[in-house]
């Protein structure tokens, strides 16, 4: 992590003048060039409010760029494009490749943030590769992405090079590190697992079920659910009569809003139940409330940020900005801007023509300095760290009951083994 210093760096110019967005007095502004900057998320539909959390920490990046000329000669223009549909409910994998094809369309757009979920990373990074343009997410974390195995679908065939870089570590360690704390710290010794059906619902349940096994739990057994059935109560009813010690549930809020309110009221209240990112949202605490989501846990994959001291003057300019909390994923969205953004100076200081292919070269090689600390990828776009953050649905009666910062209450890092 940043020294707070450091920290501070990454927003001071903007911040310190108030040259945010729509100051076309800043010589930022007056430059005649435009890089074009894709954020594709799902802002409509049952993870809306998370997404949105999400654009804001891309935007801000874009914005304090613009404000200070952090791309010499380029004003950076944010395409923002929505990746639910109303017949999906939420995000929909075939509007994601639409967008895909329609970024890729458009010459002036060198590369993007997001998408939020894995599903629609599917549907883009196949897309994407065709035009070797690279996308950086603060949310999807599904292993395949970026998994050398799948580089006929996912990278570009002239070189296989990754195109798909993320600014959070993968399922492949979300799912079994949670696993590890039923198991280590709540005890549990057998356990019931549901997905959504999705790509990253399905992934993260067999990570954790995979890792619950061998660790020595029960896993007693294993339902996919439909996220757009209202009625999940004959599955939970076939739990309840199971008796297992724990549940887990992979996916999004969709169907886990659903899943959670009904098992209210037919498992246990003191069973330990969790899931993975899809359930750390803000329609956790609006859509499901309480009693209901009280004592659910969740995870993140990446370190819990928005309580450091360090992160403090990030978290306050994103509050006076939008008017809202940032969440964690707000910042390593943040952080994905700063990647593109340094990798574009990075040519501009070379002198190096600013194309898709020279700017995925770019991300590839850099070390960003970002409020997770330096970041660097591997060979496959992944980081080297793979922290996984805890927390449980705790009542803070202190703050509004829709308060992400306190309702969520921080657990701490998953064990790793």
């Amino acid at each position: 992590m940043l020294t707070r210093r450091a920290a501070g760096k990454l927003i001071a110019g903007a911040a310190a003048s108030g040259a945010l967005v729509g100051n076309s007095t800043r010589a930022a502004w007056a430059a005649d060039k435009v890089i074009k900057i894709g954020i594709t998320l799902p802002l409509t539909g049952a993870a809306a409010d998370g997404a949105n959390l999400i654009k804001y920490g891309a935007l801000l990046a874009i914005e304090q760029a613009n404000a200070s000329g952090a791309v010499k000669g380029y004003r950076l223009v944010p395409v923002i494009l929505n990746n639910a549909t109303t017949t999906a409910g939420q995000y929909d994998p075939a509007q994601a490749a639409t967008n895909a094809r329609k970024l890729i369309s458009d010459p002036e757009v060198m590369a993007a943030i997001g998408p939020e979920t894995s599903g629609d990373g599917k549907a883009m990074a196949a897309i994407y590769s065709e035009a070797s343009f690279a996308t950086v997410t603060p949310s999807s974390t599904n292993p395949d992405l970026t998994n050398p195995s799948f580089a006929s679908e996912f990278r570009p065939a002239h070189d296989h090079q990754p195109i798909y870089f993320r600014t959070v570590t993968t399922d492949a360690y979300q799912g079994p590190y949670m696993a590890n704390y039923y198991y280590d710290v709540l005890k549990a010794r057998s356990v019931y697992v549901l997905d959504d059906s999705g790509a990253y619902g399905v992934g993260l349940a067999n990570a954790f079920a995979a890792r619950a096994t061998q660790k020595g739990m029960k896993v007693l057994g294993h339902d996919r659910l439909n996220p757009l059935e209202a009625d999940y109560t004959v599955a939970l009813t076939k739990i309840s009569g199971l008796k297992p010690d724990s549940l887990y549930f992979g996916g999004d809020i969709l169907a886990a809003a659903k899943l959670i309110k009904q098992g209210y009221t037919i498992l246990p209240v003191a069973m330990p139940k969790g899931g993975g990112d899809g359930l750390l949202q803000p329609e956790m605490l609006t859509g499901v409330g309480f009693p209901a989501a009280e004592g659910w846990y969740c995870t993140i994959a990446a370190p819990h940020l928005t309580d450091e001291t360090a992160v403090q003057p990030f978290v306050k300019l994103y509050q006076s900005t939008y008017h809202t909390q940032p969440s964690d994923y707000a910042v390593t969205a943040y952080d994905a801007g700063l990647i593109i953004i340094g990798a574009l100076a990075s040519l501009v200081d070379a002198g190096k023509p600013i194309t898709r292919a020279n700017l995925r070269e770019a991300i590839q090689v850099s070390k960003t300095p970002t409020l997770q600390g330096t970041i660097t990828f591997d060979k496959n776009g992944d980081l080297a760290s793979h922290t996984i953050s805890i927390f449980q649905v705790v009542k803070n009666t202190n703050y509004p009951l829709t308060d992400l910062l306190h309702q969520f209450k921080y657990i701490g890092t998953a064990p790793t083994s």
